[in-house]
């Protein structure tokens, strides 16, 4: 099995950076940021105008996704879907709309504000097929093979073992159920002087996998990779991403793999 690389720096400070930069997503989605949020964002990676219009406002305001899967992912009514590092809720609340009111969907995240917002927004628009639970995505406190689906947008980046994150998601989807996800990825290997920054990690840079071994990360955990696509229209915002993205091929990527 290939490993992801030792993380050379304290992972307490990652999650506290972590934790900090998303709880100032959901409390201040109009700061500054090294990426771009929101509804222009989500529209020009594709997500539907008119699915948008039928979710929390507030929820789309602290969008800080890296790509688009829902065409890959193709939810069917009925299905139990499980978001990974679920946020302020936007994806939660698209699945929700796909799976229709015979189906679940369930949120995972650390961060309380980040999911005390979603859950506050899912109760006040009766978004009733939808729960948030509190957890870290390589640990998730649900039972192996309930999901039909498990979705994750731009948080496996942020993960020090990407490993335990896939094996966690091949845990929790039954036979012939699928991962759909977008994420930051990388050309070439980074340089330890950027690996080693916990504050480029909490920015989805420091943590993001060369391409190829993200995908072997996947393989490893038993799933099949059905396809990868390149996000072109996701691009970050302040010049040292900007400056990292140029130089190591930073970029983001939409997967759809499979469990057999």
């Amino acid at each position: 099995m290939t490993h992801s690389p030792a993380v050379a720096f304290d992972p307490n400070d990652l999650e506290s950076k972590v934790k900090a930069m998303y709880r100032a997503v959901a409390d201040d989605p109009h700061g500054e940021f090294h990426f771009e949020m929101g509804r222009t964002l989500a529209e020009r990676l594709g997500y539907i105008p008119a699915d948008l219009d039928r979710i929390p406002a507030e929820a789309i305001e602290s969008f800080a996704g890296v790509g688009h899967y829902f065409h890959l992912a193709d939810l069917k009514r009925g299905e139990t879907v499980i978001d990974l590092g679920s946020g302020s809720g936007m994806d939660s609340f698209i699945a929700s709309l796909k799976v229709g009111p015979t189906g679940n969907v369930i949120g995972v995240d650390m961060t309380d504000e980040q999911r005390s917002k979603a859950e506050r927004l899912r109760f006040r628009d009766a978004f009733n097929n939808i729960r948030y639970l509190k957890g870290y995505i390589d640990r998730v406190p649900l039972a192996n093979g309930m999901a039909d689906a498990v979705i994750s947008n731009g948080v496996i980046n942020l993960a020090p073992d990407k490993n335990k994150v896939f094996l966690e998601a091949a845990r929790l989807l039954r036979p012939g159920g699928r991962l759909a996800l977008a994420d930051i990825v990388t050309e070439s290997e980074l340089p330890q002087s950027i690996v080693c920054n916990s504050t480029l990690w909490a920015a989805c840079i420091g943590g993001a996998a060369q391409k190829d071994r993200y995908r072997r990360y996947i393989e490893d955990a038993g799933l099949r990779v059905v396809t990868i696509e390149d996000n072109d229209a996701y691009r970050f915002i302040s010049d040292n991403a900007k400056a990292a993205s140029h130089k190591f091929g930073v970029k983001s990527v939409s997967v759809l793999a499979s469990k057999p």
